[in-house]
């Protein structure tokens, strides 16, 4: 009787300590495979987010138009989400100039501001309409980042650049300047702002290059010189290296559409999506 008890105690263990056995080798598959599931989301997912599309150029190349375009153009291939990431200074200036009581006096600071800024650092007030435009770039450029995680396309009516400061889609604040240190305070948070967006490389970058005389006629409202020098800097941004696509936009608009278009379609097929119904992401996965 004690020797069957012994004996059934033995095979008890045995068994115990093979199922433990077991149960660690399951585990440690478990745990390998989910090292697997991590690195694909972290290294082979990261080549297949949704492309980020970028158009810029001057006032008057067209791009508002050319973007409402192409939005048409890539909800063939999914779920598109069009952001516009420009200071928009100019609307905003417009709507402030309407608000009853403070709209002319505010109005001025905005248009003092666009003169002062590129000699030395402004003051107080002046420094805070700056930042006020810089955090709400910072809250659709968030939003933008957004709508990739969801898995939307994007396409980004004008995008932040750091290589020429004080141009357009740059830094306001000037550099090594002289200023009060609430200020200077502000110009280092604005520098750090563009240059954690910057840090986001677009994945196609279409350029719409125009002739001043054509620029002029389109926006008869802006003033030449200004559209001057963005006509001049828009050949020199390279956005870190992005793929960039230059566009003719002194042609009629159906030949900058089309044009513009050829781009998307040549790019997107580049990425291996197809057309679907809009409804669906239609991405065929390779990596980049």
């Amino acid at each position: 009787m004690c020797q069957e008890y012994l004996f059934n105690k033995v095979v008890t263990m045995g068994n115990c300590r093979f199922s433990i056995n077991n149960y660690i080798r399951k585990e440690s598959r478990i745990i390998n495979y989910s090292w697997w599931v991590f690195l694909f989301k972290g290294v082979f997912m990261q080549s297949i987010k949704p492309p980020l599309i970028a158009v810029i150029g001057s006032d008057g190349s067209g791009k508002t138009t050319v973007c409402e375009h192409l939005v048409i153009c890539l909800q063939k291939y999914g779920p598109t989400e069009k952001v516009h990431l420009g200071k928009q200074a100019g609307n905003v200036g417009r709507a402030v100039v309407k608000l009853p009581l403070m709209g002319n006096s505010l109005g001025n600071v905005i248009e003092r501001n666009k003169v002062k800024t590129a000699k030395k650092l402004p003051g107080v007030v002046p420094a805070l309409v700056i930042m006020f435009f810089v955090a709400r770039r910072l809250l659709r450029f968030r939003h933008m980042l957004t709508c990739r995680r969801q898995g939307l396309i994007v396409l980004a009516d004008r995008y932040p650049q750091i290589q020429i400061p004080g141009a357009y889609d740059g830094t306001v604040f000037p550099v090594n300047t002289e200023g009060s240190r609430f200020v200077s305070w502000l110009a280092e948070q604005e520098r750090s702002a563009f240059h954690w967006m910057a840090s986001h490389k677009p994945d196609l970058v279409i350029k719409l290059n125009v002739d001043l005389d054509v620029a002029c006629a389109r926006k008869p409202d802006h003033r030449r010189e200004a559209l001057a020098r963005k006509i001049a800097i828009t050949p020199q941004l390279t956005f870190g290296g992005a793929p960039l696509v230059d566009i003719d936009a002194n042609q009629p608009l159906d030949e900058v559409l089309a044009d513009a278009e050829k781009a998307i379609t040549a790019f997107m097929a580049a990425r291996g999506y197809h057309h679907t119904d809009g409804n669906q992401p239609a991405v065929s996965f390779h990596p980049q």
